[in-house]
């Protein structure tokens, strides 16, 4: 018998429950669901955004031959008009306007995700994130951005046609300051990022690694919250992610598309979300503890009530054997 386990993340310091067994083979816990169909063309909002009522803020190339656009969202969650932020008190509540900024990326091939999308493109969608990042920086009352994709209705995606998003915000969210405060914690008591410390015990145990280059690794974590979990780390220390080099970003989608092509080809094409996690925007030397990274979550399970009740997660697949899988040869 698999032996069960509870296992504590060393960043959050959350417990998991990693409780493989429940089937014979990790393929059993894949949620089933009918093959993927493309939505139809005409009448698409992102076949030409500017057109459709959107407003584009960058373009790349910059003309009518666009490849990856950023507009803005027409039902933002967050809007810059309104200044500076001001936090008022209603009885023990503390109130902040929703100051901000949501924008959505669009790449131009109606039917081609990340994972199918030609090198020079992918690398033009990093491009746009990290200039649009930029120009978040620039207005003095955001704190955090996060820029990810929702694939998939089941992931939170309403349009078929490829898009990501990139919510800037004047707080930095509650679990990014819980990795945050435990990074910290890691770095006072061992003088070393948690992260390269993570890193250099799976690359050298080897059995969770999916695919590393030259710049770059992705694995499924010791401490996977869901099945089929990934991280993607440049392995150099960096907890920013705007700073780094072309060599980086360049690695980075490399391993991204690789890992996004064995998610499709061996888990029945799944929804999923991936986002990039950075260090926060303000008082950067507050924060050189902290490695900036993605992950990757397939939606294959449902959460239920144990963990909606206890916020503990059960993963029903052991990261070892969806690394198996998972691996790109």
């Amino acid at each position: 018998m698999i032996r069960k386990e509870l296992r504590k993340d060393p960043v959050s310091g959350d417990w998991i429950v990693i409780a493989p067994g429940r089937a014979k083979r990790p393929h059993e816990h894949i949620l089933k669901k009918p093959k993927r169909k493309a939505s139809a063309v005409k009448g698409c909002p992102f076949e030409n955004p500017g057109v459709n009522g959107h407003l584009p803020v960058l373009s790349y190339p910059n003309n009518e031959r666009w490849r990856v656009q950023i507009i803005q969202n027409k039902y933002p969650a967050f809007t810059h008009e309104g200044g500076e932020v001001t936090r008022e008190q209603h009885g023990p509540f503390s109130v902040l306007p929703a100051v901000g900024y949501h924008d959505v990326v669009v790449t131009r091939d109606h039917k081609n995700n990340f994972a199918h999308l030609p090198k020079g493109e992918a690398n033009q969608l990093f491009q746009a994130f990290r200039d649009r990042y930029l120009m978040f920086s620039e207005h003095k009352s955001i704190e955090y951005a996060l820029m990810f994709q929702n694939w998939g209705p089941t992931a939170g995606a309403s349009i078929y046609h490829p898009h990501y998003q990139m919510i800037a915000i004047p707080v930095i969210p509650p679990d990014v300051d819980h990795s945050l405060e435990g990074s910290s914690r890691f770095y006072e008591k061992h003088k070393q990022c948690v992260h390269c410390a993570m890193i250099d015990w799976e690359r050298k145990e080897k059995k969770r690694i999916i695919y590393e280059n030259k710049e770059v690794v992705a694995f499924a974590p010791f401490v996977s919250r869901s099945p089929f979990e990934i991280r993607i780390f440049p392995k150099k220390h960096l907890p920013y992610f705007e700073d780094s080099d072309s060599r980086i970003f360049d690695s980075a989608v490399e391993t991204l598309q690789k890992s996004l092509h064995s998610i499709e080809k061996k888990l029945n094409d799944p929804d999923y979300n991936f986002f990039i996690h950075t260090a926060p925007i303000r008082n950067k030397n507050d924060f050189q503890h902290y490695h900036w990274h993605i992950e990757i979550l397939p939606k294959v399970t449902l959460r239920a009530g144990f963990e909606l009740g206890t916020g503990v997660e059960i993963n029903v697949v052991d990261p070892d054997e969806a690394a198996k899988l998972l691996r790109v040869r």
